[in-house]
């Protein structure tokens, strides 16, 4: 009896000391292979300032007309993969706006701009920043 005791016991060792050395062995979980492999690839960005422009005179149903493209030209621009996000300033100050575009050259996000009628009226004037950040950043 006491033989078979002895030697339970040391199968559960032996099964035991196995089951740790495969614990170690085994691959590292899921999520922490995804954290170790992400790796940051910068790109650059546009960031524009929309400003209050100088002519800010028209009347209630043309500034309307003009708010009303304004939308429309940065929908149009968000699906065709132009503009990746944009945004309304919460106060009442000098900057109205901001884009951020996904586009290669300053050249681009100039022309973009100058599709907006906003900017064609004189409502809005941008600024336009080069501005560097990890490719396919999101807001969270």
């Amino acid at each position: 009896m006491n033989k078979l005791l002895v030697i339970l016991l040391v199968l559960t060792f032996a099964i035991t000391a196995q089951e740790k050395k495969n614990a170690k062995e085994q691959p590292k979980p899921a999520v922490q292979e995804q954290k170790e492999e992400k790796k940051w690839e910068m790109k650059q960005y546009y960031l524009v300032l929309l400003k209050r422009g100088p002519v800010r005179n028209q009347d209630s149903a043309s500034a309307a007309a003009i708010q009303k493209g304004h939308m429309e030209n940065i929908t149009r621009l968000y699906n065709e993969g132009k503009i990746d996000i944009a945004g309304p300033m919460m106060n009442d100050g000098d900057i109205r706006g901001i884009f951020v575009f996904n586009v290669a050259t300053y050249e681009e996000v100039l022309a973009l701009c100058n599709t907006d009628p906003a900017v064609k009226a004189g409502r809005l004037t941008m600024e336009i920043l080069p501005w560097y950040a990890a490719k396919g950043s999101v807001l969270r």
